[in-house]
């Protein structure tokens, strides 16, 4: 099962990948984790990454789909994987989607958990992470349960951060949701309720075939 998973910021997405990785026993692929392996591994895509990062800009969409490709390579993402935080834009779907035809893959389902922009800020501009394991905690809690660090709130959640950051992903991932509706493999998600709640729907949308003659024809060409 190969799923991708979109989520604005404080949408929930965290802890629904956990949920998914734990039911179904496939790796978690948060693209800010591999640039950080892959630079502390000083691999040779580590190395192009770490100065571009240090200068706080993007890496290219080059790099991104050359540790995509390497990762997906590896035999825990034989039985499927779930990529959370790419593609972001639609040439990098595009790039992705030609990776996955060399890779003899398929998408199974793209899951976007939709909340509301002011039920984002709420959230956001109150929550707390554990310096540590990055674990997000609500208001009001004082130490992280894993490992007893205290929690801090981190910069780009404090409320004048918060609404550039959910307008920017928004108008970034809206254009990559509908190129993967065109493929009927867009899930929306009401991100609001409770975590059980809400992994009952996401459960029920990775069940779902995917829907409309164009799937099926997205399938068939990425086997071909």
């Amino acid at each position: 099962m190969n799923l991708l998973l979109y989520g604005a910021p404080g949408s929930g997405k965290g802890t629904q990948a956990n949920m998914l990785r734990s039911k179904f026993g496939i790796p978690h692929i948060a693209t800010g984790d591999m640039l950080r392996a892959e630079i502390a591994a000083g691999t040779e895509l580590g190395r192009q990454a770490q100065p571009i990062l240090a200068a706080g800009k993007y890496v290219s969409d080059e790099i991104m789909i050359g540790m995509i490709r390497n990762r997906l390579g590896e035999p825990d993402c034989e039985p499927g994987f779930i990529i959370d935080g790419f593609p972001r834009t639609v040439p990098q779907a595009n790039a992705l989607d030609t990776l996955m035809v060399e890779l003899r893959k398929r998408f199974d389902r793209v899951i976007y958990l939709r909340v509301p922009v002011e039920e984002l800020l709420q959230r956001l501009s109150g929550r707390l992470v554990c310096p540590q394991c990055q674990r997000t905690y609500p208001p009001n809690t004082s130490v992280c349960v894993a490992d007893g660090s205290a929690l801090a709130q981190r910069e780009d959640d404090k409320p004048e951060a918060v609404r550039p950051r959910i307008e920017i992903y928004l108008e970034k991932t809206v254009p990559v949701l509908d190129h993967y509706r065109a493929s009927g493999l867009v899930s929306e998600i009401d991100g609001r309720g409770t975590i059980d709640e809400i992994s009952r729907q996401v459960l029920a949308a990775v069940a779902a075939p995917a829907n409309g003659s164009t799937a099926q024809k997205a399938a068939n060409k990425q086997q071909a």
